[in-house]
């Protein structure tokens, strides 16, 4: 397997959580400091603590996405690790975060942390349990699911965009999102999902049955990996 990563930005990505965070602390100090030796400034105490909430909060995504040890990205390098040469995985290197070119098609990968019991229940994700920590995470946004099935159909809409500029819309190969999940601790349950739905350590043998039906030949996807060289 090929992997093809965007070092750089994963770097920059990694630097800014960690300044945002910091400058967060900075600021919620300041508002504290503020309202506890200026009453009389009540209102520039209210306005550090909110931006500081504000930049927490962002400090905490990015650090999730690009600081986090192990990143998504290096998740998905060791549980596909061993996958066949002709397999191509790219990384913040494409119009998606995570796409997947080999044998068995294009596939748009989307990582998800969380743990606890995740199910497909009437026509939705739900979270549950995890522990006190993941509950309140959950409280500011940070560990909950949302919408996996919007997020996918965004990155396969936005992957066939790129496709069109350069491509016969007829001649497009079908672009499958996949739900991956990276927790061990987490209880899947995927029921009737739409969307293919498993846990990290189930993805490589997953592509591999696939493979066996050959839906990408080896012109194909040089052709289409060609296009990534380039863009």
């Amino acid at each position: 397997m090929k992997i093809i990563k965007n070092e750089k930005l994963i770097e920059r990505n990694g630097k800014i959580g960690q300044w945002t965070s910091l400058a967060a602390l900075v600021i919620l100090g300041l508002g504290m400091y503020i309202s506890f030796s200026k009453p009389e400034w009540f209102t520039y105490s209210v306005i550090c603590l909110v931006v500081g909430f504000i930049m927490t909060q962002i400090g905490m995504y990015m650090g999730n996405r690009w600081g986090r040890s192990p990143r998504p990205d290096e998740k998905f390098d060791a549980g596909l690790k061993g996958l066949h040469s002709d397999f191509n995985l790219y990384h913040y290197s494409s119009p998606v975060s995570h796409m997947l070119i080999g044998p068995s098609g294009i596939w748009v990968l989307l990582p998800y942390h969380q743990r606890g019991k995740v199910a497909f229940e009437k026509n939705r994700w739900k979270l549950s349990g995890g522990g006190f920590m993941q509950a309140y995470m959950r409280i500011f946004g940070q560990e909950s699911i949302g919408r996996p099935e919007i997020d996918a159909e965004n990155d396969v809409r936005t992957l066939t965009k790129f496709f069109a500029k350069t491509m016969d819309e007829n001649s497009i190969p079908e672009i499958k999102p996949i739900l991956v999940f990276t927790s061990d601790e987490v209880e899947l349950e995927a029921g009737d999902s739409p969307i293919a739905a498993m846990k990290l350590k189930q993805l490589k043998e997953f592509l591999r049955q696939g493979a066996k039906s050959r839906v990408l030949t080896m012109q194909q996807i040089a052709k289409i990996s060609e296009l990534f060289e380039t863009s």
